[in-house]
């Protein structure tokens, strides 16, 4: 029983993968109003950099999460970033970064919105040692060509020193995303 259930789950998914990307390639639509990733928990000690422009600067291989007002009744659970640590001896090392987990979706994604209480899950049971960063594609489109998405919702996996070590395309689930941490050689 429990095999039909997960082939259901599958086969529903890849629907909505295919709705989804033909959506996207497809139909021509208003461009929404651009708005930057959105963070959960917003930590008030932390100051997110200036976004540059990508033809200016070259791509940083991390994104930075940052924060956008949204009207109280559509307010969203959004990950923390880690508070910034003082730096006491000008030769003192930069401390290594947190492990992060990028997800690239859209509210109007089905397999996106079965990825929210995962994502706000991973952030809440592993704060402090993981950042979560969640990217509306549909409010941040230069994200999403920044970051070559081609299907939603895609995760990235980021290593302690920033570097891209996975991407995966699809649902995936808070068991799959912590045995590939693992798998990476990434201790939570």
């Amino acid at each position: 029983m429990k095999n039909v259930w997960k082939v259901a789950i599958v086969v529903l998914l890849a629907v909505a993968v295919v709705v989804a990307a033909v959506n996207l390639k497809g139909g021509k639509r208003e461009a929404p109003e651009p708005k930057t990733a959105i963070k959960i928990k917003p930590t008030p000690s932390v100051k997110a950099p200036p976004v540059a422009k990508p033809s200016v600067q070259p791509i940083q291989p991390k994104p930075a999460p940052i924060a956008k007002q949204q009207p109280a009744a559509e307010k969203k659970t959004v990950v923390a970033a880690k508070p910034a640590t003082p730096v006491k001896k000008p030769e003192a090392k930069k401390p290594k970064e947190l492990p992060m987990l990028v997800d690239f979706g859209a509210d109007r994604c089905m397999p996106c919105q079965m990825m929210a209480p995962v994502l706000e899950e991973l952030a809440k049971e592993y704060q402090g040692k993981l950042d979560v960063v969640v990217i509306d594609v549909d409010k941040d489109q230069k994200a999403g060509s920044i970051y070559k998405i081609d299907l939603i919702p895609t995760q990235i996996f980021y290593d302690t020193d920033g570097k891209e070590v996975f991407r995966h395309e699809g649902f995936y689930s808070k068991e799959d995303i912590l045995a590939k941490f693992k798998e990476l050689g990434i201790e939570l």
